[in-house]
């Protein structure tokens, strides 16, 4: 792969950083602060509702990033792409809008090694709500979980049983913990023999490793365009088409209105219906570059880039004593997260020294609390690797560790 640690002028301002925390927010390469800065200074204004050149253009570069998207992950049409503030944003739409669909005892298949954004939604079907114009599945629904073993897999041996009275499957394509790479469309073929449909959080893997929604057949798929070198406050919901036609809007007004009269209204048509008053156009636009500095790289060179990462990081960490990375033994795919824990010592205290090293990594449960619970921990540390990281970096980290474990003895 090319040597693209110039591209990113962070690294410029802050000499010496090792950054290895891109499973919570990718740095950006100057392409994308360019597009965005570009848009701000050239062609600003609104987009869908101006008749006047430069709103048109505006409507032209912000319809150009969604073509992009779709051709990035290969969705049929770009009705089925719609822009939302990010992942998060993204499953809490499906959950309100698809969730009107589900009724009681429907089931909810999550699997244990969820981010609490694709558990808590679903929970909300599930408890009752005191919200007006809840779901009608409040109070209702089912929650049920895939386990994960203690090497760091989804444990599928009963997943038949598992299926039985399930209306949707919510599982991420990559733990954010693990780095476990899950067999996603082996779950949406099971799930679709049953007539369930499948949610899959792309928000770890889209970012690292090409992704087709063809190809896995998933019914839903959600990502966020910061952890992939693009702007924070922009991420995509892909929904097939044939579903989207049968959902309520998540939210109303603005561009997503094609009429409206003092006792009713009718909505656009798809993707608008699900974008409700002015869009991030400049996120979008900046997720238009990302997406083309990644194609650019060679998404399947970044994967190589970040097997080879995989298996050295790995093979650094086992040779650290007292040390424990969390789906080290996985026999799945894996990615370059490395979720730790070091012997007597908090996981806040190794990133606090790590920190004074000028290596930047996460400390805490990174919004993954039940499987931390399953691995009888409260916290991690994790390190995250991307496309700009290298083995060196590696090497500075397991040096800083070994310097923790030092002022710890």
């Amino acid at each position: 792969m090319k040597n693209i640690f110039p591209d990113f002028p962070i690294f410029k301002t802050n000499p010496g950083l090792i950054y290895l925390d891109s499973a919570a927010s990718a740095q950006k390469p100057q392409a994308v602060i360019d597009a965005e800065k570009n848009f701000y200074e050239t062609s600003y204004a609104n987009v869908h509702r101006g008749i006047y050149a430069l709103s048109e253009k505006a409507t032209e570069l912000y319809e150009g990033s969604r073509e992009t998207v779709r051709k990035f992950i290969n969705a049929k049409s770009t009705k089925e792409i719609i822009f939302v503030r990010g992942a998060t944003e993204g499953i809490n739409l499906i959950a309100h809008s698809f969730g009107q669909q589900l009724r009681k005892d429907d089931v909810i298949l999550l699997s244990e090694m969820e981010h609490h954004a694709n558990i808590v939604p679903w929970q909300a079907l599930a408890t009752p709500s005191p919200l007006r114009g809840a779901p009608p599945a409040a109070g209702g629904a089912v929650l049920r979980w895939i386990p994960v073993t203690e090497s760091g897999d989804l444990d599928l041996t009963n997943i038949d049983e598992l299926l039985k009275g399930v209306k949707l499957v919510a599982v991420t394509q990559m733990s954010n913990v693990l780095g476990t790479v899950n067999d996603v469309q082996f779950l949406a073929d099971k799930a679709h023999a049953v007539g369930a449909k499948i949610l899959v959080d792309g928000a770890q893997s889209v970012p690292h490793m090409p992704v087709d929604v063809q190809k896995l057949n998933c019914d839903f798929l959600v990502f966020s365009g910061h952890k992939m070198l693009g702007p924070t406050g922009i991420g995509v919901v892909y929904i097939k088409q044939e579903i989207l036609e049968t959902m309520e809007p998540y939210q109303r007004g603005g561009n997503m209105i094609l009429e409206v009269k003092k006792n009713s209204a009718t909505w656009n048509g798809l993707p608008y219906k699900f974008e409700a008053g002015t869009p991030n156009i400049a996120g979008a636009i900046g997720l238009g570059a990302a997406i083309d500095y990644l194609q650019d790289v060679g998404m399947e060179k970044i994967w190589e880039h970040e097997q080879d990462l995989v298996k050295y990081g790995l093979a650094q960490f086992s040779v650290l004593k007292g040390v424990r990375v969390l789906g080290a033994d996985a026999t799945s795919a894996r990615s370059a997260i490395f979720a730790f824990d070091i012997d007597g010592v908090h996981p806040h205290d190794i990133g606090s020294i790590l920190d004074q090293q000028n290596i930047a990594v996460r400390a805490g449960h990174h919004c993954a609390q039940p499987l931390h619970e399953k691995f009888g921990l409260v916290a991690t540390a994790r390190a995250s690797c991307y496309l700009y990281n290298t083995k060196e970096d590696i090497d500075v980290l397991v040096a800083g560790i070994k310097k923790v474990q030092e002022t710890f003895t």
